[in-house]
C-alpha cells in the first residue's frame, strides 16, 4: 500500500499513541505541575507527530529529513523529561511510555537514515 499521507506512516501512528500515554501519565501529576513539567512533557510529545506531519507535507525530501530530525530531538527532550519525572514522582508507572518512546526514536532514526541514503544516490 503506497504512503499517501503522513497518517499512513507507522511512526506517526505510534507517536500519536505515545502522546496519549504521556497525557495519561501527566494527568496523575500534582496540580502544581500543570504549567510546569506536565506541560513541557505534553508539548514535547505532541511535537513528535506534529513535525512528522509537517515534514511529510512539505513534499521536499531535504525539508522532510529536517522535520524528522526535529521530531527526533523532541523525542530526546521527552526522554529527558521522563527521567526527571521518574525522579520526582516515583510512584507512577513509566514503563509503557519508555517502550513506546524507544520504538518511536528507533523508527525515526531508521527513516532519517534511509531518506538520507536515497538522497545521496
Amino acid at each position: 500500500m503506497p504512503i499517501e499521507s503522513y497518517k499512513d506512516l507507522v511512526v506517526w501512528k505510534k507517536s500519536i499513541g505515545l502522546v496519549d500515554e504521556i497525557y495519561l501519565i501527566t494527568k496523575k501529576f500534582p496540580q502544581s505541575e500543570v504549567y510546569a513539567l506536565a506541560s513541557q512533557m505534553q508539548r514535547a510529545a505532541v511535537a513528535i507527530p506534529s513535525n512528522i506531519a509537517e515534514g511529510f507535507s512539505r513534499h521536499h525530501k531535504k525539508e522532510y529529513i529536517q522535520f524528522l530530525a526535529i521530531s527526533y530531538s523532541s523525542a530526546a527532550e521527552l526522554e529527558t523529561q521522563i527521567i526527571i519525572a521518574k525522579r520526582q514522582y516515583k510512584d507512577l508507572n513509566y514503563s509503557k511510555a519508555d517502550l513506546m518512546l524507544e520504538e518511536v526514536k528507533k523508527m525515526l532514526y531508521v527513516l532519517i537514515s534511509k531518506l538520507k541514503a536515497v538522497s545521496a544516490t
